[in-house]
């Protein structure tokens, strides 16, 4: 039976908030869709859906038990990536879809969610006031494989991101300021590195990044154009529809990539700050519910899914300004792409599911009525 706990509990400014970027996304995506010629914005609408729904299924159980599943989690992520080297769909020269008829998910998406709660368990369990080097070496291999098989898809940009998925767990947990410089040093150290083993066109993109004028009509188009969007949006914008680098496709991937591009383009200056700014406030209530959590494992979880969201908005919006080299990763919510938005709206549920489960808490602790259910170690809890 419906327990109206559920409703007290839940973040209703987070849910609006939400609500709101998704709004906004779907408008965008009408635009995005009348420059590509293709309903873009009616599928998405369809992942919208299915999405929320995932994302009350994810508020509906303990959320606390996903930690002593953990190693499932795990080996469910590495046979996932796995399946994609060998029967992935290839699109574009990148195997990084797996097909199931009529719709096509993108395994690399989940793997960032999946390895969160890995992670979070992790550091859950191992309970300490802050972290040295050599206490870090097991979830550094946790991770390592996983980033290894998306960046072989190739997907430089979605194996980055766990990557920084991880740091922000690691920064969470308390890393001790050795620890942090050596490390700093040890990725400035391996650079040289990493350049040799990037493909051909992965250095381009660095390389466009630093000078886009170098190629204006080839590799460096894309981003010289998204900035010229950008900047001709100017204080109001143009319009909805009619702005002019989308409309008449000198802007590639406004569905995807480039989805802020058109958005600053039409709505302008101020359109801009008004999306970043329900983006902040959204980043904020998921903050608050991490710092508020009455568990270890909630707090990471929690604090873990928005670092994610965040480095996505981050890095999408760098990426169309020039500020950050293109490397294919979406906008949450804005961003065309059911993998993306499952992923995201899970995520959302997941970090609901540990608000609810602190109101739970709190009226135990008042001594009113709660709903009963059980630990991981099999104990009645609140």
């Amino acid at each position: 039976m419906f327990d109206k706990r559920f409703l007290e509990g839940m973040d209703w400014w987070l849910l609006l908030s939400l609500l709101l970027i998704m709004a906004l996304g779907f408008v965008n995506l009408c635009s995005a869709s009348s420059a590509a010629g293709y309903p873009f914005q009616w599928k998405q609408f369809q992942w919208y859906v299915v999405g929320l729904i995932l994302m009350f299924c994810a508020m509906a159980f303990d959320y606390r038990k996903l930690a002593a599943y953990w190693v499932h989690i795990y080996v469910l992520t590495i046979l996932m990536l796995l399946l994609v080297m060998f029967i992935g769909k290839s699109v574009s020269g990148s195997q990084r879809w797996i097909s199931l008829g009529v719709i096509n998910l993108q395994p690399s998406e989940f793997a960032k969610l999946l390895m969160v709660i890995v992670i979070g368990s992790f550091f859950a369990q191992e309970d300490k006031d802050q972290y040295g080097l050599m206490d870090l070496w097991k979830p550094l291999l946790l991770v390592l494989l996983p980033v290894i098989l998306i960046v072989k898809q190739p997907d430089l940009g979605t194996g980055l991101l766990v990557l920084g998925i991880f740091a922000s767990l690691v920064y969470y947990a308390r890393l001790k300021w050795s620890s942090f410089i050596v490390i700093l040093g040890l990725a400035l150290a391996a650079f040289p590195l990493v350049w040799k083993f990037m493909k051909p066109y992965q250095r381009r993109r660095v390389e466009i990044f630093l000078n886009p004028e170098s190629d204006p009509f080839g590799a460096g188009w894309h981003v010289l154009q998204s900035k010229i969007a950008v900047g001709s949006g100017q204080v109001i914008g143009k319009g909805f529809m009619k702005g002019t680098q989308a409309q008449l496709n000198f802007l590639p991937e406004v569905h995807t990539d480039f989805a802020f591009s058109i958005w600053s383009e039409e709505w302008g200056f101020i359109g801009a700050i008004i999306l970043l700014g329900i983006y902040f406030f959204f980043l904020i209530r998921c903050l608050h519910i991490a710092q508020n959590a009455k568990d270890r494992f909630g707090s990471f979880l929690a604090f873990g899914i928005t670092a994610m969201i965040f480095w996505q908005m981050l890095i999408n919006v760098c990426m169309v300004l020039g500020l950050m080299p293109v490397v294919g990763i979406p906008l949450p919510l804005v961003s065309y792409g059911g993998s993306s938005v499952l992923t995201t709206l899970l995520g959302v549920g997941l970090i609901m599911n540990v608000r609810l489960r602190r109101s739970l808490f709190q009226r135990k602790e008042a001594g009113q009525p709660r709903l009963g259910y059980r630990d991981v170690n099999g104990r009645i809890t609140g």
